[in-house]
């Protein structure tokens, strides 16, 4: 029997992409909404989407009844017949979604030539930014889940099935409805930790510094989306390539169009400006404090 960090460090090996993007989510989150929101959301995230899962497979909710292939069991960390990383892998793709939402609902400004969101505490915990946040989440599964059910044919491996297929290239409706309820309830726990740290004053603002600290959650969101396409052309699935770009084409040409109608200029970016620093005090970027 292999030892934990055996097991550990053969999770690593075997899916180092995962932990890339739980990386660039522990930064992107961390500069955004502070460490300590970011590790509850991660433990959270993770019981949440564990649940969720161990739930499916064994009784099919909220994503329809599917199950696991144990090829790796031995070689990477199993938790009662789900895979560590998969699980996991929900909690960065929910911030990532919340993170898009906010981009639409927030004044946009431009800070040394980068867009810098004037977010409030409004905007932070909007049932908008819930509803938004998990079908940006369900966008990304829609991507992801056709080509992750096709691992055998790349180097993340034949994981998992669904007993009696699916009408979207294998996957059934039902996995993309518990997608859309479980994103929803991951976004909304992200919002109830942010608030209650929040109210109970606790200091968690060292990026608030940074101008950069709104671009990493959406740089992942992509990031993601590009993974997966690449992977799905790489190993010839041209057709489901072709289906996820037209798929894409329209939500980003319109979140493009509605993020340049949201930039504000002039009085309206101070009374922006003025709205996002009494949310956010600890703001450090001098050119929002002279307007």
């Amino acid at each position: 029997m292999e030892s934990f960090p055996e097991l550990l460090f053969g999770t690593i090996v075997l899916r180092p992409y995962v932990f890339v993007f739980l990386a660039v989510y522990l930064i992107g989150c961390s500069m955004h909404m502070g460490l300590k929101r970011a590790l509850l959301f991660g433990g959270a995230g993770y019981l949440i989407t564990w649940l969720s899962e161990y739930s499916s497979i064994h009784n099919g909710f909220p994503y329809g009844l599917y199950y696991y292939i144990e090829s790796t069991r031995g070689r990477e960390i199993w938790v009662l017949g789900v895979p560590l990383m998969d699980s996991l892998s929900y909690v960065f793709l929910a911030y990532a979604s919340y993170s898009m939402a906010l981009l639409v609902l927030s004044p946009v400004i431009s800070v040394r030539g980068m867009p810098y969101l004037l977010e409030t505490r409004k905007i932070r915990g909007a049932l908008s930014a819930r509803i938004l946040g998990a079908l940006f989440m369900v966008y990304l599964d829609i991507i992801i889940d056709p080509v992750a059910l096709r691992g055998g044919r790349w180097f993340l491996g034949q994981i998992y099935g669904y007993p009696g297929g699916g009408v979207y290239f294998g996957v059934p409706v039902s996995n993309f409805i518990g997608w859309l309820f479980v994103g929803f309830l991951l976004v909304w726990v992200l919002q109830a930790i942010d608030a209650f740290l929040d109210g109970k004053k606790v200091r968690d603002h060292r990026g608030y510094g940074k101008q950069w600290r709104y671009i990493v959650g959406p740089a992942l969101y992509g990031g993601v989306l590009l993974f997966n396409l690449v992977v799905t052309f790489s190993i010839g699935e041209y057709s489901l390539g072709w289906v996820d770009i037209f798929i894409i084409l329209l939500p980003a040409t319109i979140l493009f169009f509605a993020i340049r109608a949201r930039a504000v200029h002039g009085i309206p970016a101070s009374a922006a400006v003025e709205s996002h620093i009494r949310d956010f005090p600890h703001v450090q970027l001098p050119i929002l404090h002279l307007r």
